[in-house]
């Protein structure tokens, strides 16, 4: 592995649908696989940075990958982005990983991704860990929440994306306690911002995966931050009440991202998941 500006790059996975997925992998054991949620600049490493590398630590290997559109993975501009391809990519980049059966650990679109592989592929699935995932409300709800709503004045107005916007973005919209919008973090995500042509933010299409939810039989565990401006809390409760093998915890004093706010929890709570169930 190696750095790429201010981001680790590491493997390259040609996909039978002719993409190429980027992703870490790190560590040996039982396999976990980390999926980043969508947004400006985001990545694999970017999101996860504060928590693989503990798994890897505890025995793990880790496998945490670019999203299609995301990162240093392929930004094809001619293609609609609806969450069977961001399924289809991460279960190809798991072929060529040598992966057939792992935990998925899914953030917000990752949550969304996470949903997809459980219930087209679940004899990949043995365990989710969900933080705040997509796929649980329409897209009307997802619009009423003054997170999103930010992201789409900032991003959606046509004038440059600058660091400034992108800090205010993370430390008001995304996070409870706003001093952990580093200028690091922002520096990560305007690295791949450079790259990131938009077409997958305008193209992405994750659908209401509510009434399917009692499929996903295997054992789960999801955070949820009570100052959450990203995701709508009716899908906490959809969520709870849909999933039969559900463990949730609520984290006061967070917003979108649990696991940068509170990192050493959710570290310590995954973990214990893996090991106990």
């Amino acid at each position: 592995m190696k750095m790429n500006g201010l981001l680790p790059e590491a493997n390259y996975a040609k996909c039978a649908n002719g993409h190429t997925i980027h992703y870490i992998d790190e560590g040996q054991g039982d396999v976990v696989v980390f999926l980043h949620g969508s947004g400006p600049g985001a990545s694999g490493h970017s999101n996860f940075k504060g928590n693989y590398p503990f798994l890897v630590e505890a025995g793990y290997r880790c496998i945490v990958p670019d999203h299609i559109g995301y990162g240093f993975s392929d930004k094809p501009d001619d293609v609609d982005h609806p969450l069977s391809f961001f399924v289809e990519c991460i279960k190809q980049t798991l072929n060529v990983a040598g992966v057939d059966r792992c935990t998925l650990v899914g953030n917000s679109l990752g949550g969304a991704v996470a949903f997809g592989l459980a219930l087209e592929h679940p004899e990949l699935v043995e365990r989710l860990i969900l933080m705040a995932p997509g796929g649980l409300n329409d897209l009307p709800e997802y619009q009423a929440m003054p997170g999103m709503q930010q992201v789409f004045k900032a991003f959606g107005s046509g004038e440059p994306v600058t660091p400034a916007t992108m800090k205010t973005l993370f430390a008001t919209g995304l996070m409870y306690n706003g001093d952990l919008a580093t200028d690091e973090l922002v520096a990560e995500r305007m690295q791949i911002m450079q790259i990131m042509n938009g077409h997958v933010m305008a193209t992405m299409q994750i659908p209401n995966l509510v009434d399917r939810l009692a499929d996903i039989t295997v054992p789960c565990l999801a955070f949820w931050g009570m100052d959450e401006k990203m995701m709508p809390e009716s899908g906490l409760h959809k969520m709870v009440k849909g999933i039969p093998h559900l463990r949730t915890i609520l984290v006061n004093e967070c917003g979108h991202w649990v696991m940068v706010e509170h990192e050493g929890v959710f570290n310590r709570a995954c973990l214990d998941f893996l090991q106990h169930g």
